[in-house]
Protein backbone atom coordinates (compact mmCIF):
# COMPACT_ATOMS: atom_id res chain seq x y z
CA UNK A 1 0.00 0.00 0.00
CA UNK A 2 1.58 3.48 -1.00
CA UNK A 3 1.35 6.35 1.33
CA UNK A 4 -0.36 9.48 0.34
CA UNK A 5 2.19 11.87 2.95
CA UNK A 6 5.31 12.77 1.29
CA UNK A 7 8.36 12.08 3.11
CA UNK A 8 9.60 14.40 5.53
CA UNK A 9 12.32 16.95 4.10
CA UNK A 10 15.57 17.90 6.31
CA UNK A 11 13.95 21.47 7.44
CA UNK A 12 15.86 24.34 5.90
CA UNK A 13 16.85 27.13 7.73
CA UNK A 14 16.56 30.79 6.06
CA UNK A 15 20.11 32.65 6.31
CA UNK A 16 21.85 35.95 5.09
CA UNK A 17 25.18 37.01 3.99
CA UNK A 18 27.47 39.39 2.96
CA UNK A 19 30.60 39.48 1.21
CA UNK A 20 33.44 41.43 2.58
CA UNK A 21 35.59 43.38 0.18
CA UNK A 22 38.48 44.96 0.10
CA UNK A 23 38.55 48.10 -1.83
CA UNK A 24 42.51 49.47 -1.85
CA UNK A 25 41.47 52.88 -3.34
CA UNK A 26 37.95 53.70 -2.29
CA UNK A 27 37.31 56.32 -4.34
CA UNK A 28 38.06 54.04 -7.44
CA UNK A 29 35.67 51.73 -6.92
CA UNK A 30 37.68 48.41 -6.93
CA UNK A 31 37.80 45.56 -4.73
CA UNK A 32 38.18 41.86 -4.37
CA UNK A 33 36.54 39.60 -1.90
CA UNK A 34 38.25 38.66 1.48
CA UNK A 35 35.49 37.63 3.45
CA UNK A 36 32.03 36.38 4.29
CA UNK A 37 29.42 37.11 7.12
CA UNK A 38 26.52 34.96 7.74
CA UNK A 39 23.57 35.15 9.93
CA UNK A 40 20.99 32.54 11.18
CA UNK A 41 18.18 33.63 13.03
CA UNK A 42 16.49 30.39 13.23
CA UNK A 43 19.91 28.41 13.80
CA UNK A 44 20.60 31.46 15.97
CA UNK A 45 24.19 31.33 14.12
CA UNK A 46 26.30 33.91 13.30
CA UNK A 47 29.87 33.26 11.40
CA UNK A 48 32.58 35.27 9.88
CA UNK A 49 35.90 33.99 7.39
CA UNK A 50 38.58 35.56 5.65
CA UNK A 51 41.58 35.32 3.76
CA UNK A 52 43.45 38.28 2.66
CA UNK A 53 45.27 37.19 -0.81
CA UNK A 54 48.47 39.20 -1.06
CA UNK A 55 48.69 38.63 -4.30
CA UNK A 56 45.45 40.50 -5.12
CA UNK A 57 46.96 42.93 -3.16
CA UNK A 58 49.97 43.42 -5.00
CA UNK A 59 48.09 43.56 -8.54
CA UNK A 60 46.06 46.61 -6.79
CA UNK A 61 48.99 48.12 -6.12
CA UNK A 62 47.58 48.64 -2.25
CA UNK A 63 49.44 50.72 -0.10
CA UNK A 64 48.14 48.68 2.94
CA UNK A 65 49.87 45.59 4.27
CA UNK A 66 48.36 42.10 4.83
CA UNK A 67 48.80 42.58 8.59
CA UNK A 68 46.80 46.08 8.35
CA UNK A 69 44.23 44.09 6.49
CA UNK A 70 43.91 41.47 8.82
CA UNK A 71 43.82 43.72 11.95
CA UNK A 72 40.94 45.60 10.94
CA UNK A 73 39.26 42.25 9.99
CA UNK A 74 40.42 40.90 13.42
CA UNK A 75 38.23 43.75 14.80
CA UNK A 76 35.08 42.43 12.77
CA UNK A 77 35.68 39.31 13.95
CA UNK A 78 35.77 40.28 17.62
CA UNK A 79 32.47 41.84 17.07
CA UNK A 80 31.25 38.88 15.45
CA UNK A 81 31.33 36.64 18.14
CA UNK A 82 31.01 39.56 20.75
CA UNK A 83 34.47 39.05 22.09
CA UNK A 84 35.85 40.87 25.26
CA UNK A 85 37.68 43.19 22.79
CA UNK A 86 34.60 44.20 20.91
CA UNK A 87 33.55 46.83 22.97
CA UNK A 88 30.00 47.99 23.46
CA UNK A 89 28.72 47.24 19.74
CA UNK A 90 29.78 43.54 20.58
CA UNK A 91 27.53 42.94 23.39
CA UNK A 92 24.96 43.93 21.22
CA UNK A 93 22.26 41.15 20.65
CA UNK A 94 23.44 38.64 17.22
CA UNK A 95 20.87 40.16 14.78
CA UNK A 96 22.15 43.87 15.98
CA UNK A 97 25.53 42.74 15.58
CA UNK A 98 24.99 41.24 12.03
CA UNK A 99 23.25 44.24 10.78
CA UNK A 100 26.50 46.60 12.47
CA UNK A 101 28.84 44.85 10.28
CA UNK A 102 27.27 44.79 6.94
CA UNK A 103 26.06 48.59 7.40
CA UNK A 104 27.57 50.78 4.38
CA UNK A 105 30.45 52.24 4.42
CA UNK A 106 32.86 54.19 3.02
CA UNK A 107 35.88 52.59 3.93
CA UNK A 108 38.02 50.34 2.96
CA UNK A 109 36.76 47.52 4.40
CA UNK A 110 33.17 46.95 2.94
CA UNK A 111 30.41 44.35 2.66
CA UNK A 112 28.50 43.78 -0.26
CA UNK A 113 24.22 43.74 -0.34
CA UNK A 114 23.07 41.20 1.85
CA UNK A 115 21.57 38.06 0.41
CA UNK A 116 19.36 35.50 1.42
CA UNK A 117 19.27 31.39 1.22
CA UNK A 118 18.29 28.12 2.77
CA UNK A 119 20.11 25.38 3.94
CA UNK A 120 20.55 22.63 6.11
CA UNK A 121 23.42 23.87 8.31
CA UNK A 122 24.84 27.55 8.66
CA UNK A 123 27.93 26.01 9.75
CA UNK A 124 28.93 24.72 6.09
CA UNK A 125 27.23 27.15 4.27
CA UNK A 126 29.39 29.70 4.84
CA UNK A 127 32.45 27.38 4.46
CA UNK A 128 30.46 26.78 1.02
CA UNK A 129 30.28 30.90 0.31
CA UNK A 130 33.83 31.51 1.62
CA UNK A 131 35.20 28.92 -1.25
CA UNK A 132 33.04 30.09 -3.91
CA UNK A 133 33.57 33.96 -3.54
CA UNK A 134 36.77 34.76 -1.71
CA UNK A 135 39.08 31.42 -2.35
CA UNK A 136 38.95 31.46 -6.10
Amino acid sequence: MYSLKKPKMPDKHFYEYAIIRFLPYVERGEFFNIGVILYSKSKKFIGIRYFVDENKMNAFNSKFDKEEIEDFLKSWENVCYSTPESGVIGQMEMPDRFRWLVATRSTVIQSSPIHVGKCDCPEKEIEVIFERFVLV
